[in-house]
């Protein structure tokens, strides 16, 4: 059997040093894109690490025993995190998410939570303060997370047959492993909880009626993604994808469903509930119905690398900036160039392609783990 070769770019180290404007406006929080966006979420990666490997995500034949992740040195530390974090903030984010590689891995990470959980918007309000996990470390660290200020927490699970998940994470790690970490987040009332399951066709696809039985009436929001061409590792073919529609059909076989309104502008999900008051479904449907039109999302790499899209090639680098001779309004400055020049719209220009097309050519792209989902 020949060897499986997959081509990676090293694009970590592939950015921009932002321009820091001459003269420095005091921020709004009224930034807005090209295209009339705003600026409301931050996604920040803590890590590059994971201890799954994921074929969607960091396939093993790429993310081996050999593979050079990030040296500690490279890392934001906390309070660099803190500080952009602000910097942030007071250009209009009002919600951070922690991501990774997983998130868990960063040790204490409820230190950094904590600082800000003592963040607050111009206005007074208080930060919404989520992470995304694959759960397998949350049994042990749900509490102490929710002490530290985490609001909630959205977990990765793929299937509740074990042969299946345990094939999908590549690891050998049981479902039951994950079950236990989302019992004891809603233990601790990190909630409330979603769980995202990405549905491969003909790898995973019949664990969609499972997972709905599973988490009706239990307070948990399921919510099933689209297979997307992120990253260029992952091996994407469009016949892998189940289209979000079909994933609704299939789940009102069995369970009358009734549409619901989206809770904010710019939220990734459809929403859906149960007719008999079951609880709530949502599908997020990247690669079918593309929602490019009112992202208001930034993503900022675990070595402070920010990135405009989740199908970016290039970042720019606030790191430089943050060890520099800087201040917080300069930075901020920069951060309100870059996000009054954005023009990202990958999916939408994906969408628009014939179907037999390749998709748009925006460079190799950056990796899902690099920068979180």
């Amino acid at each position: 059997m020949s060897e499986k070769i997959i081509p990676i770019a090293d694009i970590r180290y592939a950015s921009r040093v932002p321009h820091v404007p001459a003269h420095i406006s005091t921020p709004t929080g009224l930034l807005a894109d090209t295209l009339g966006r705003p600026l409301r979420d931050l996604r920040i990666s803590v890590t590059d690490r994971c201890n799954f490997r994921c074929s969607y995500c960091m396939p093993r034949e790429v993310f081996d025993k050999d593979y050079a992740f990030l040296p500690q040195s490279s890392l934001l530390s906390f309070e660099e995190i803190a500080r952009l974090a602000r910097i942030f903030v007071a250009n209009g984010v009002e919600k951070i998410r922690l991501t990774g590689g997983e998130p868990l891995l960063r040790k204490n990470l409820e230190v950094l939570v904590e600082m800000l959980a003592k963040i607050q918007t111009p206005s007074g309000q208080p930060l919404d303060i989520t992470l995304t996990t694959n759960a397998s470390l949350l049994a042990k660290k749900a509490q102490s997370l929710k002490d530290a200020g985490l609001q909630r927490v959205t977990v990765s699970l793929d299937g509740l047959d074990d042969a299946i998940f345990r094939r999908m994470n590549d690891v050998d790690f049981p479902v039951a492993d994950v079950l236990k970490g989302i019992e004891a987040a809603q233990r601790v009332g990190l909630a409330p909880i979603k769980v995202n399951m990405v549905v491969k066709r003909g790898t995973n696809d019949a664990e969609i009626l499972p997972m709905a039985r599973h988490f009706r009436n239990s307070g948990v929001v399921l919510r099933f993604i689209e297979y997307m061409d992120v990253g260029a590792t992952n091996g994407w073919r469009m016949d892998e994808v189940l289209p979000s529609a079909q994933v609704i059909e299939r789940l009102k076989t069995e369970f009358p469903l009734l549409a619901v309104k989206a809770n904010y502008a710019g939220e990734t999900a459809e929403r859906w509930r149960y007719a008999d008051g079951g609880g709530e479904v949502g599908v997020i449907s990247s690669v079918t119905h593309a929602f490019c039109g009112d992202c208001n999302r930034a993503r900022l790499s675990t070595e402070g690398k920010l990135f405009l899209c989740l199908f970016a090639s290039q970042g720019q680098d606030l790191r430089a900036l943050l060890r520099g001779d800087f201040s917080d309004d300069q930075i901020g400055g920069a951060v309100g160039h870059i996000w009054q020049s954005r023009t990202d719209r990958y999916s939408e220009m994906r969408a628009a392609l014939p179907a037999d097309a390749s998709p748009p050519d925006t460079g190799r792209r950056v990796e899902m783990s690099y920068i979180g989902g």
